[in-house]
C-alpha cells in the first residue's frame, strides 16, 4: 500500500513539474530565425495549420507545442484570419493574444482629392501587399463588381487614406471608398438649398468637380459655386475651362449645364459647397 501511495505522489509531482514547465514556457521569448516573422493566416485555417505555418515562417519551436498551447488556452477557435508580425522577445502567450485580438499589420494607401479614377487605380497598383484583383478588369466590370452596374466610375470614390490588411484585394479598398463617397454625396444632396437649378445628385457631383478644378481654395468654393448656380439659373454658358478639360471630346465649346459628358473627379467637399450655396443676384 505504501508503494502505491509513493507512486501516486511521484505522478502528482511529475504532473506538477510538467505544468510548471509549461507555464514557464508560455512567458519565455520565442526563438526567431530573423528579427521579425510575418504570417498571413488564411480564412478557414485550423489551429494546427496556423501553428505549423508559424514554424515554417521562422518561429524556431516545435509546432506541436504551439498547437497544444492554442488548444489548452481555450481560444483556438478565436484565432482570426489576417496578417500578423512578431518580433524578438515575443512569447507564445503574446503570439496567441495577437491573433485572438486581430492585431494585424496594416498597410496604407492614399487616394488624393481631385484625382481621376485612372489615377486611383494607378495608386492601388503600386500599394504594398495589395492583391491586384482588378488588374484585368474594365471600369464597367469594376463598377459591376461593386454593385453599381452601369454607373460611371469617375467621382464615385471618396479620396482619403485607407488602411488595409496585407494580402487583401484592391477591390476591397475600392468598396470602402465607393461606400464612403455614396454616404457623403447622399448627405450633401439631402441637405441642399431650396431652388437649386440641379436636377439630380449626379449633376451636383459634376458641378462640384468643376468648382474643384476652378479653385483649390476651400474658402472660395461657395463663392465660385454660387457664380455657376446663377449662370445655370438664367441659362447662360458656364464659361469655365474645366468644362473643356473634363470633356471627353475635342470640341472646346463650354456647355450650358452639367451633363453626363463631363467627367467628375473625387470632391465631396466641393459637392457639399455646391449643394448648400444659395444663388446671389447677378
Amino acid at each position: 500500500m505504501g508503494w502505491l501511495l509513493s507512486l501516486l505522489l511521484l505522478a502528482l509531482g511529475l504532473a506538477g513539474a510538467g505544468a510548471g514547465a509549461a507555464w514557464w514556457w508560455l512567458d519565455q521569448p520565442l526563438a526567431l530565425d530573423k528579427p521579425a516573422v510575418e504570417l498571413s493566416v488564411e480564412p478557414g485555417s485550423t489551429p494546427q495549420q496556423v501553428a505549423q505555418a508559424w514554424v515554417v515562417a521562422g518561429v524556431a519551436t516545435d509546432a506541436r507545442l504551439l498547437y497544444q498551447w492554442f488548444r489548452w488556452s481555450g481560444q483556438a477557435r478565436q484565432i482570426r484570419a489576417g496578417s500578423y508580425e512578431i518580433h524578438q522577445g515575443a512569447t507564445p502567450r503574446d503570439l496567441l493574444n495577437k491573433m485572438v485580438r486581430g492585431d494585424e499589420v496594416l498597410e496604407v494607401v492614399r487616394l488624393i482629392e481631385g484625382w481621376t479614377f485612372r489615377q486611383f487605380r494607378a495608386a492601388l497598383a503600386k500599394a504594398p501587399a495589395l492583391k491586384p484583383a482588378t488588374a484585368g478588369m474594365s471600369e464597367a466590370q469594376i463598377m459591376a463588381a461593386l454593385g453599381a452596374p452601369g454607373m460611371p466610375a469617375e467621382g464615385r470614390f471618396f479620396p482619403d487614406t485607407y488602411a488595409y490588411s496585407r494580402g487583401v484585394s484592391d477591390l476591397t479598398v475600392l468598396k470602402r471608398a465607393h461606400a464612403a463617397m455614396a454616404r457623403r454625396l447622399e448627405s450633401a444632396w439631402a441637405g441642399r438649398a431650396d431652388g437649386l437649378p440641379l436636377k439630380s445628385l449626379d449633376e451636383a457631383l459634376i458641378l462640384a468637380s468643376i468648382v474643384e478644378k476652378e479653385t483649390g481654395a476651400a474658402a472660395d468654393r461657395g463663392l465660385v459655386a454660387s457664380v455657376f448656380i446663377n449662370r445655370l439659373r438664367i441659362g447662360m454658358p458656364l464659361q469655365t475651362d474645366p468644362t473643356v478639360i473634363y470633356g471627353p471630346s475635342s470640341r472646346r465649346r463650354p456647355a450650358r449645364r452639367p451633363t453626363a459628358a463631363w467627367w467628375p473627379r473625387s470632391s465631396s467637399t466641393a459637392c457639399a459647397s455646391a449643394c448648400r450655396c444659395r444663388p446671389t443676384r447677378p
